[in-house]
């Protein structure tokens, strides 16, 4: 059974730090891109970054805030989050997508952490 759940969300201060976790199972966790996405109210969902094949990529409202990472071993992405701006308050989710090596792909969602940053 394909699991993928995120925790780390939290309510934090304008230029505070968070790292958020997405601990996945049930499939071959190096073999698949993973991603953090993340959705406002009443806005569309939105990619923050990637991590897959040696590379990693973020939108550019993050970069060099946001740093994504990932522990083949223990089968975690994470994402560090620092210098918050209250518009990064959303709902952050991770994706997983792969196998990279097969031409038929998979993806899996996990269920969402609450990030909300405010004074």
């Amino acid at each position: 059974q394909v699991q993928l759940v995120e925790s780390g969300g939290d309510l934090v201060q304008p230029g505070g730090s968070l790292r958020l976790s997405c601990a996945a199972s049930g499939f071959t966790f190096s073999m698949y891109v993973m991603t953090w996405y993340r959705q406002a109210p009443g806005k569309e969902r939105e990619l923050v970054a990637n991590s897959g094949g040696g590379s990693k990529n973020y939108a550019d409202s993050v970069k060099g805030r946001f740093t994504i990472s990932r522990d083949n071993a223990k089968n975690t992405v994470y994402l560090q989050m620092n210098s918050l701006k209250p518009e990064d308050t959303a709902v952050y989710y991770c994706k997983a997508t792969g196998p990279v090596t097969s031409t038929t792909r998979y993806e899996y969602w996990g269920q969402g952490t609450q990030v909300t940053v405010s004074s």
